[in-house]
């Protein structure tokens, strides 16, 4: 973790990005083209904020156009603008190379990454900070280690402010997640287990590991699973799972992408194409103990967790839950599992990425 110590935002909150952007006046240009810029065009809009200029790295400028802006590189884009211009990047990334590039760029310009929501529409402004300021300070409140609250308030000002250092100024590794779970796995569920990824890494991490439940909702993540369980050859050791979690067995709509945004919910911002899915509570997986449970289901950790009552209740595995797909996830769901399994201690830790993606709750029992 860095060094910087951060506290939630002073109550009530005057001002956000969207404000700053709406009175600064200066010259805007989008950074990354597709979905996410789109999403931003849209929320500027709503704002009254024009755009100067859309750019990509010099390797994505092939003299096209997106939404009738000419694509540009970033020395074209300062030719026309100069140097007092403010650039908002439109896309994600976990890839330390980008993530190098992009924090180059933040020391030569001003630069800010908004935070818009993965699944729903509601953002995480002023007016949602000041609205749910309460629920926000239990949330923080709950968590067990200073670690964890300053993950959690740097987050926080992250997402009202777009600003790069203030995300990247908690952070730790995967060893920092995996320090914090049990030594011993031997059966866990992996809900949401894209193809494999996740499990190879608990195997790797764990060695123990003699049962993994996969389930994965996507068709072509589903085929990348399977592929990887045979090439491997671990039919004997992972369960592959053709569904999406919920709260209860049934069937819906899924918005596949064949990608990590792939969602039940028709309001996901990456949405692609829709197909009939299996819809599947945990408790009905199986009727083993299970040790560990990790929940990356792309805005449906409210509903999968309500579908893991029994095996909650019965057996307090560890838990890991991504909190950032939807605005309220950080603090709704942190609150939710204090408030109804008390018997755990609770903690935040992000990996590297931006925006503020990757945000992991996990609860365990104490030694």
């Amino acid at each position: 973790m860095k060094d910087k110590y951060f506290t939630l935002p002073e109550y009530p909150l005057q001002s956000d990005i969207w404000d700053y952007l709406c009175k600064s006046g200066k010259p805007i240009a989008v950074y990354g083209m597709g979905n996410g810029a789109d999403k931003l065009f849209e929320r500027l809009a709503r704002y009254g904020v024009a755009v100067a200029e859309v750019f990509a790295s010099d390797g994505f400028v092939r003299g096209h156009s997106f939404r009738g802006y000419k694509v540009k590189t970033l020395s074209e884009v300062e030719e026309v603008l100069g140097d007092d211009f403010i650039i908002l990047v439109s896309f994600a990334s976990g890839r330390s190379e980008v993530i190098d590039l992009v924090r180059s760029i933040n020391e030569r310009h001003e630069l800010y990454i908004p935070d818009m929501p993965v699944a729903g529409e509601t953002y995480f402004d002023r007016d949602f900070y000041n609205s749910n300021y309460a629920a926000i300070v239990s949330a923080y409140e709950s968590l067990c280690d200073e670690a964890s609250k300053n993950t959690f308030a740097s987050v926080i000002n992250y997402k009202l402010s777009g600003n790069m250092k203030t995300l990247f100024a908690s952070v730790c590794d995967t060893d920092g997640i995996y320090s914090l779970l049990p030594e011993n796995i031997e059966t866990a569920i992996d809900a949401g287990a894209y193809n494999g990824d996740t499990c190879r890494e608990l195997m790797r991490y764990r060695s123990g590991v003699r049962k993994i439940y996969a389930v994965e909702p996507d068709a072509r993540n589903y085929k990348k699973l399977t592929k990887f369980i045979a090439n491997d050859g671990l039919e004997g050791c992972i369960v592959a799972i053709n569904a999406a979690v919920w709260s209860e067995n049934s069937a819906g709509v899924f918005s596949g992408s064949g990608n990590r945004n792939s969602s039940v919910d028709s309001t996901v911002s990456y949405e692609n194409r829709k197909e009939e899915v299996k819809l599947i509570a945990l408790d009905t997986v199986t009727d083993e103990k299970p040790d560990y449970i990790k929940y990356d289901v792309e805005g449906a950790e409210q509903e999968a967790l309500f579908g893991t009552s029994h095996l909650i209740e019965k057996y307090s595995p560890a838990l890991l839950v991504s909190l950032y797909h939807r605005s309220a996830d950080i603090f709704t769901v942190t609150n939710y599992i204090k408030e109804t399994y008390p018997q755990y201690s609770l903690y935040i830790r992000r990996t590297p990425c931006f925006p503020a993606w990757e945000i992991a709750l996990i609860a365990v029992l104490e030694k």
